[in-house]
This record gives structure tokens, sequence and C-alpha cells, in this order.
């Protein structure tokens, strides 16, 4: 399913019309993705389908418990040809690698592009928050990002999903009909609109293409 973008607010240093107009995706610096309950599979197929010379930073937030260690880079290192690790504070941000966000502490990116760690309150009753993460990487990558909401059973990253379309950003939604739980890619639809809602299979087959420079239909 396709849903054409609304008019977005200006947005300083997005050159007018920007946010409306169409988009080709071989300028995408980075993807940011957010998923909760039901997520874990949907992000093992994205991960299957990304070749080796994928180039753009992959930023995830899973919203996993607080009180023990995440085994996510660990979970998913061993399916992926890309180099998999658990974000670090201060870290620069690398092409063609996968980072997610650790137990307990919002992830976000800089201005300057390298990681930041917060033990900030929490955001949507989450921390990590996937409206934290999307909204610092809105600001750090403008409309060289994708933002994508996978399955989850609550409403963080709708908002931060906004802050990216604002910002100049392409957005991608799980098709709740695909989701197992579908409440997270209801209210990303809802407030951010997004240029395509799509299964997580469809998903997993474009986005490879970002890594060669071939245009995807939005």
């Amino acid at each position: 399913m396709k849903r054409p973008p609304d008019p977005a607010s200006a947005v300083p240093g997005v050159p007018k019309g920007a946010e409306t107009a169409p988009r080709a995706l071989f300028d995408i610096d980075a993807v940011v993705i957010g998923a909760s309950a039901g997520g874990v599979d949907a992000l093992a197929i994205l991960f299957d389908s990304l070749p080796a010379g994928f180039k753009p930073s992959i930023l995830v937030v899973v919203h996993i418990p607080p009180d023990r260690p995440s085994r996510l880079a660990e979970l998913y290192r061993p399916r992926c040809q890309l180099p998999v690790r658990e974000a670090l504070d201060k870290e620069p941000v690398a092409p063609g690698t996968i980072y997610f966000a650790p137990p307990d502490y919002h992830l976000l990116v800089e201005k300057d592009r390298t990681l930041s760690l917060s033990s900030d309150p929490p955001v949507a009753f989450s921390r990590p928050s996937i409206d934290v993460l999307f909204e610092s990487a809105a600001h750090a990558y403008r409309d060289r990002l994708l933002g994508i909401v996978l399955s989850g059973a609550n409403s963080d990253g709708a908002q931060g999903l906004a802050t990216i379309r604002r910002a100049g950003g392409v957005g991608w939604v799980q098709d709740p009909d695909d989701a197992a739980a579908d409440t997270m890619p209801r209210a990303a639809i809802e407030a951010a609109d997004p240029e395509l809602v799509l299964g997580v299979r469809d998903m997993a087959e474009r986005l490879p293409q970002l890594r060669s420079g071939r245009a995807v239909a939005i």
C-alpha cells in the first residue's frame, strides 16, 4: 500500500519543496529502525536481505527489559553479512554497520554523527525509546535518513517518524495486517503519513537497493 505524503511544515536547512518532492532512495546515509513486540522476527527478515556492500548505517531500538543484558547483537550477528554491535557512547557512526541500543539507555545520534547514550527518563514508557533515536537522527541526517517502524504494542516511534518526515527524510511502516502487534504501525501511519506501508518481506526486497544507487519508487 502506497501513501502519498502530505505537505509538511518548512524545516530549516531543507530546500523548499523537498518534503513533498518525489524521492529516490539512493541518497540515504542512515536507516533507523524501531521495533517492539513481534519485531524480532521482522528484523531477522530485513537483515537477511542485506548484502555485504550495503552502505548506509543502521541504528536500531528494540524494546527490551532493562534489568538484563541484551543478546540482540549476538542473535543477529551470525545471520548478517554486515558488522553487528551494541552501540557505545561517543562512537562514530560507521557506514554499513548495524547498531543496537543497549538495555536501559536511550540511543541518540549527535549532529557530528557520533553516538550518544543517555539515562534520561523513559519516553513513551520506554528506555531505550524509538522516538528519541528517530528525533536525534532526523537532526543529524535531515533528508538523508530512512525511518522504519515495525511491529509493536505501543505508540513509540510515531512522533519520531513524524520528525523524520518534517526534516525531509523518508518513512516506511510495516503494514499493520502484516505485523504481530499492530498498535505501533497504526500510530506511526496516523502521525507521520509515511511514504510506504509495506509487508516486511516487501521491505526486505526494497532495502538492499540502497547500496547501489538504484532508485526505489515511492
